[in-house]
Protein backbone atom coordinates (compact mmCIF):
# COMPACT_ATOMS: atom_id res chain seq x y z
CA UNK A 1 0.00 0.00 0.00
CA UNK A 2 1.43 3.33 -1.04
CA UNK A 3 1.23 6.33 1.23
CA UNK A 4 0.03 9.48 -0.21
CA UNK A 5 1.00 12.44 1.57
CA UNK A 6 -1.26 15.71 0.93
CA UNK A 7 0.23 18.94 1.48
CA UNK A 8 -1.88 21.64 2.17
CA UNK A 9 -0.84 25.53 0.72
CA UNK A 10 -1.39 27.56 4.13
CA UNK A 11 -2.47 30.92 2.96
CA UNK A 12 -0.77 33.57 5.20
CA UNK A 13 -2.55 37.04 5.96
CA UNK A 14 -0.42 38.95 3.55
CA UNK A 15 -1.21 36.46 0.87
CA UNK A 16 -4.82 36.68 1.85
CA UNK A 17 -4.77 40.78 2.12
CA UNK A 18 -2.95 40.70 -1.18
CA UNK A 19 -6.18 38.18 -2.91
CA UNK A 20 -8.50 40.26 -1.29
CA UNK A 21 -7.44 43.46 -2.12
CA UNK A 22 -6.48 43.05 -6.09
CA UNK A 23 -9.84 41.19 -6.03
CA UNK A 24 -11.58 44.16 -7.37
CA UNK A 25 -10.41 45.46 -10.80
CA UNK A 26 -11.69 48.95 -9.66
CA UNK A 27 -9.37 48.96 -6.52
CA UNK A 28 -6.52 47.36 -8.85
CA UNK A 29 -6.78 50.24 -11.36
CA UNK A 30 -6.75 53.12 -8.49
CA UNK A 31 -3.58 51.32 -6.97
CA UNK A 32 -1.83 51.16 -10.11
CA UNK A 33 -2.53 54.89 -10.59
CA UNK A 34 -1.55 56.12 -7.54
CA UNK A 35 1.27 54.28 -7.80
CA UNK A 36 2.11 55.97 -11.13
CA UNK A 37 1.30 59.70 -9.51
CA UNK A 38 3.26 59.22 -6.30
CA UNK A 39 6.75 58.07 -8.46
CA UNK A 40 5.40 61.65 -10.73
CA UNK A 41 5.49 63.36 -7.70
CA UNK A 42 9.09 61.75 -6.28
CA UNK A 43 10.86 61.88 -9.57
CA UNK A 44 9.31 65.43 -10.03
CA UNK A 45 12.49 66.73 -10.76
CA UNK A 46 14.13 64.80 -12.85
CA UNK A 47 11.03 63.69 -15.84
CA UNK A 48 10.18 68.01 -15.42
CA UNK A 49 10.89 69.42 -19.10
CA UNK A 50 11.70 72.17 -16.66
CA UNK A 51 12.01 73.52 -13.24
CA UNK A 52 9.26 75.80 -12.45
CA UNK A 53 10.88 77.06 -9.29
CA UNK A 54 13.67 78.85 -11.37
CA UNK A 55 12.75 82.26 -12.31
CA UNK A 56 15.68 82.53 -14.45
CA UNK A 57 14.83 79.86 -16.86
CA UNK A 58 11.13 81.44 -17.38
CA UNK A 59 10.80 83.84 -20.33
CA UNK A 60 7.40 85.87 -20.07
CA UNK A 61 7.17 85.75 -24.27
CA UNK A 62 5.99 82.43 -23.63
CA UNK A 63 3.46 82.89 -21.19
CA UNK A 64 -0.07 81.50 -21.53
CA UNK A 65 1.08 79.28 -24.78
CA UNK A 66 -1.66 77.20 -25.86
CA UNK A 67 -0.79 73.26 -25.48
CA UNK A 68 1.72 71.61 -27.95
CA UNK A 69 2.97 75.55 -29.02
CA UNK A 70 6.88 75.44 -28.60
CA UNK A 71 8.64 77.79 -26.85
CA UNK A 72 9.72 81.45 -28.68
CA UNK A 73 13.42 80.29 -29.00
CA UNK A 74 12.78 76.76 -30.05
CA UNK A 75 13.85 75.15 -26.91
CA UNK A 76 11.53 73.28 -25.96
CA UNK A 77 7.88 72.03 -26.62
CA UNK A 78 4.99 72.96 -24.16
CA UNK A 79 2.81 70.06 -24.44
CA UNK A 80 0.41 71.38 -21.90
CA UNK A 81 0.58 74.67 -22.56
CA UNK A 82 2.39 77.59 -20.18
CA UNK A 83 0.38 79.69 -17.31
CA UNK A 84 1.25 83.96 -16.92
CA UNK A 85 4.39 83.36 -15.78
CA UNK A 86 5.46 80.92 -18.97
CA UNK A 87 6.00 78.63 -16.87
CA UNK A 88 5.36 74.59 -18.55
CA UNK A 89 2.31 73.50 -17.25
CA UNK A 90 3.93 69.97 -16.94
CA UNK A 91 6.35 70.93 -14.95
CA UNK A 92 4.71 73.11 -12.80
CA UNK A 93 1.79 70.11 -12.33
CA UNK A 94 4.56 67.63 -11.71
CA UNK A 95 6.25 69.60 -8.94
CA UNK A 96 2.46 70.70 -7.64
CA UNK A 97 1.63 67.20 -7.28
CA UNK A 98 4.83 66.37 -4.94
CA UNK A 99 3.72 69.44 -2.91
CA UNK A 100 0.08 68.53 -2.27
CA UNK A 101 1.21 64.86 -1.77
CA UNK A 102 3.57 66.13 0.31
CA UNK A 103 1.70 68.07 2.73
CA UNK A 104 -1.28 65.65 2.57
CA UNK A 105 0.72 62.99 4.23
CA UNK A 106 2.89 64.70 6.33
CA UNK A 107 -0.25 66.36 7.94
CA UNK A 108 -1.68 62.72 7.98
CA UNK A 109 1.21 61.14 9.92
CA UNK A 110 1.33 63.78 12.65
CA UNK A 111 -2.01 63.91 13.11
CA UNK A 112 -2.47 60.38 13.15
CA UNK A 113 0.67 59.70 16.03
CA UNK A 114 -0.97 62.33 18.13
CA UNK A 115 -4.71 61.52 17.65
CA UNK A 116 -3.99 57.83 17.93
CA UNK A 117 -1.99 58.62 21.22
CA UNK A 118 -4.42 60.47 22.86
CA UNK A 119 -6.94 58.39 21.93
CA UNK A 120 -5.28 55.42 23.57
CA UNK A 121 -4.56 57.34 26.65
CA UNK A 122 -8.21 58.07 26.70
CA UNK A 123 -9.56 55.06 26.08
CA UNK A 124 -6.92 53.29 28.29
CA UNK A 125 -6.63 55.28 32.11
CA UNK A 126 -10.62 56.21 31.56
CA UNK A 127 -12.32 58.68 33.94
CA UNK A 128 -11.19 62.43 33.87
CA UNK A 129 -8.71 61.90 31.65
CA UNK A 130 -10.90 60.52 28.93
CA UNK A 131 -13.59 63.06 29.59
CA UNK A 132 -11.12 66.03 29.04
CA UNK A 133 -9.55 64.45 26.13
CA UNK A 134 -12.79 63.78 24.50
CA UNK A 135 -14.09 67.33 25.23
CA UNK A 136 -11.81 68.94 23.34
CA UNK A 137 -11.88 66.54 20.64
CA UNK A 138 -15.61 67.49 20.60
CA UNK A 139 -15.57 71.18 20.29
CA UNK A 140 -12.93 71.05 17.62
CA UNK A 141 -15.14 68.66 15.78
CA UNK A 142 -17.98 70.68 15.98
CA UNK A 143 -16.81 73.75 13.71
CA UNK A 144 -16.21 73.17 10.32
CA UNK A 145 -12.19 72.09 8.88
CA UNK A 146 -11.91 74.73 6.70
CA UNK A 147 -13.06 77.20 9.32
CA UNK A 148 -10.57 76.30 11.91
CA UNK A 149 -7.69 75.85 9.24
CA UNK A 150 -8.55 79.48 8.00
CA UNK A 151 -8.45 81.41 11.57
CA UNK A 152 -5.00 79.28 11.99
CA UNK A 153 -3.55 80.45 8.52
CA UNK A 154 -4.98 83.83 9.07
CA UNK A 155 -2.77 84.21 12.85
CA UNK A 156 0.37 82.44 11.64
CA UNK A 157 0.38 83.45 7.74
CA UNK A 158 1.49 81.45 4.62
CA UNK A 159 4.16 78.62 4.21
CA UNK A 160 4.09 75.05 4.41
CA UNK A 161 4.84 74.18 8.16
CA UNK A 162 1.66 76.80 8.72
CA UNK A 163 -0.26 74.72 6.55
CA UNK A 164 0.82 70.97 8.08
CA UNK A 165 0.17 72.73 11.45
CA UNK A 166 -3.26 73.85 10.38
CA UNK A 167 -4.40 71.04 8.55
CA UNK A 168 -2.80 68.70 12.20
CA UNK A 169 -5.57 70.43 13.97
CA UNK A 170 -8.24 69.93 11.62
CA UNK A 171 -7.60 66.07 11.71
CA UNK A 172 -6.30 64.71 14.93
CA UNK A 173 -9.79 64.23 16.49
CA UNK A 174 -10.92 62.12 13.85
CA UNK A 175 -7.78 59.72 15.04
CA UNK A 176 -8.93 60.08 18.52
CA UNK A 177 -11.84 59.33 18.84
CA UNK A 178 -11.98 56.29 16.69
CA UNK A 179 -8.66 55.18 18.66
CA UNK A 180 -10.54 55.41 21.86
CA UNK A 181 -13.61 53.66 20.87
CA UNK A 182 -11.65 50.90 19.82
CA UNK A 183 -9.31 50.98 23.04
CA UNK A 184 -12.63 50.40 25.06
CA UNK A 185 -13.42 47.44 23.59
CA UNK A 186 -10.17 46.03 23.41
CA UNK A 187 -9.47 47.16 27.14
CA UNK A 188 -12.20 44.61 28.56
CA UNK A 189 -11.00 41.49 26.76
CA UNK A 190 -8.81 39.03 28.88
CA UNK A 191 -5.66 39.77 27.10
CA UNK A 192 -5.76 43.43 28.76
CA UNK A 193 -6.80 41.85 31.83
CA UNK A 194 -3.94 39.34 32.00
CA UNK A 195 -1.17 42.03 31.01
CA UNK A 196 -2.31 44.36 33.95
CA UNK A 197 -2.03 41.62 36.48
CA UNK A 198 1.23 40.60 35.30
CA UNK A 199 2.22 44.37 36.51
CA UNK A 200 3.26 45.14 33.01
CA UNK A 201 3.74 49.33 32.45
CA UNK A 202 0.38 51.16 30.96
CA UNK A 203 2.69 52.45 28.17
CA UNK A 204 3.69 48.84 27.45
CA UNK A 205 0.24 47.69 27.20
CA UNK A 206 -1.42 51.17 25.13
CA UNK A 207 1.21 50.62 22.36
CA UNK A 208 2.21 46.76 22.51
CA UNK A 209 -1.29 45.34 23.01
CA UNK A 210 -3.91 47.60 22.40
CA UNK A 211 -2.39 49.45 19.60
CA UNK A 212 -2.00 46.94 17.31
CA UNK A 213 -6.03 45.82 17.48
CA UNK A 214 -6.97 49.12 17.09
CA UNK A 215 -4.62 50.06 13.96
CA UNK A 216 -7.45 48.57 11.04
CA UNK A 217 -9.97 51.00 11.46
CA UNK A 218 -7.05 53.72 11.82
CA UNK A 219 -5.29 52.72 8.15
CA UNK A 220 -8.67 53.30 6.33
CA UNK A 221 -9.21 56.38 8.05
CA UNK A 222 -5.75 57.62 7.36
CA UNK A 223 -5.85 56.86 3.62
CA UNK A 224 -8.80 59.10 3.54
CA UNK A 225 -7.77 62.08 5.40
CA UNK A 226 -4.92 62.11 2.86
CA UNK A 227 -7.41 63.00 0.36
CA UNK A 228 -8.97 64.94 2.90
CA UNK A 229 -6.06 66.96 3.42
CA UNK A 230 -4.90 67.16 -0.26
CA UNK A 231 -8.58 68.76 -0.93
CA UNK A 232 -8.28 71.04 1.97
CA UNK A 233 -5.23 72.52 1.29
CA UNK A 234 -5.82 72.92 -2.41
CA UNK A 235 -8.84 74.62 -1.33
CA UNK A 236 -6.80 76.97 1.14
CA UNK A 237 -4.20 77.78 -1.37
CA UNK A 238 -6.80 78.43 -3.98
CA UNK A 239 -8.26 80.91 -1.80
CA UNK A 240 -4.90 82.48 -1.16
CA UNK A 241 -4.00 81.64 2.14
CA UNK A 242 -2.24 78.26 1.63
CA UNK A 243 1.42 77.86 0.58
CA UNK A 244 3.37 80.69 -1.34
CA UNK A 245 3.63 81.37 -4.90
CA UNK A 246 7.08 80.49 -4.60
CA UNK A 247 6.14 76.66 -3.95
CA UNK A 248 2.76 76.11 -6.12
CA UNK A 249 0.43 73.36 -4.85
CA UNK A 250 -2.56 72.70 -7.59
CA UNK A 251 -4.82 74.48 -5.74
CA UNK A 252 -2.78 77.52 -6.80
CA UNK A 253 -2.49 76.47 -10.37
CA UNK A 254 -6.13 76.18 -10.41
CA UNK A 255 -6.34 79.76 -8.88
CA UNK A 256 -3.56 81.35 -11.29
CA UNK A 257 -5.91 80.29 -14.23
CA UNK A 258 -8.95 81.10 -13.00
CA UNK A 259 -9.05 84.67 -14.18
CA UNK A 260 -8.08 83.06 -18.18
CA UNK A 261 -10.91 80.85 -17.85
CA UNK A 262 -13.45 82.91 -20.02
CA UNK A 263 -11.01 84.25 -22.28
CA UNK A 264 -10.53 80.67 -23.72
CA UNK A 265 -7.02 80.11 -21.25
CA UNK A 266 -8.50 76.82 -19.90
CA UNK A 267 -5.58 74.93 -19.79
CA UNK A 268 -3.70 77.09 -16.60
CA UNK A 269 -7.11 75.30 -14.35
CA UNK A 270 -8.26 72.82 -16.22
CA UNK A 271 -5.46 70.66 -16.15
CA UNK A 272 -4.34 70.57 -12.55
CA UNK A 273 -7.85 70.63 -11.92
CA UNK A 274 -7.63 66.93 -13.32
CA UNK A 275 -4.13 66.12 -11.77
CA UNK A 276 -5.92 66.77 -8.56
CA UNK A 277 -8.82 65.16 -9.53
CA UNK A 278 -7.53 61.92 -10.06
CA UNK A 279 -5.41 62.21 -7.34
CA UNK A 280 -7.76 62.32 -4.56
CA UNK A 281 -9.84 59.89 -6.43
CA UNK A 282 -7.39 57.08 -6.63
CA UNK A 283 -6.43 57.70 -3.03
CA UNK A 284 -10.15 57.31 -2.09
CA UNK A 285 -10.75 54.17 -4.29
CA UNK A 286 -7.90 52.73 -2.68
CA UNK A 287 -9.16 53.66 0.85
CA UNK A 288 -12.35 52.21 -0.20
CA UNK A 289 -10.68 49.13 -0.73
CA UNK A 290 -9.04 48.82 2.40
CA UNK A 291 -11.93 49.50 4.33
CA UNK A 292 -13.45 46.07 2.64
CA UNK A 293 -10.48 44.03 2.54
CA UNK A 294 -9.60 44.99 6.59
CA UNK A 295 -13.41 44.37 7.81
CA UNK A 296 -13.32 41.26 10.10
CA UNK A 297 -16.56 40.05 8.65
CA UNK A 298 -14.28 40.02 5.27
CA UNK A 299 -11.73 38.08 6.75
CA UNK A 300 -14.01 35.38 8.36
CA UNK A 301 -15.27 34.69 5.34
Amino acid sequence: MQATQVFETVETPWRRFVRNYFGSKIATAGFILLVLILLAAIFAPVISPQNPYDLAKLDVMDSRLEPGKAAVDGSMTYLLGTDDQGRDMLSAILYGIRISVMVGVLSTIIALSLGLTLGLLAGYAGGRTEAFIMRVADIQLSFPPILIALILLALTGRGVDKIIVALVAVQWAYYARTTRSAALVERKKEYIEAATALGLSPLRIMFRHLLPNCLPPLIVIAALQVASAISLEATLSFLGLGLPITEPSLGLLIANGFQYLLSGKYWISVFPGIALLLTVVTINLVADQLRDVLNPRLQTQ
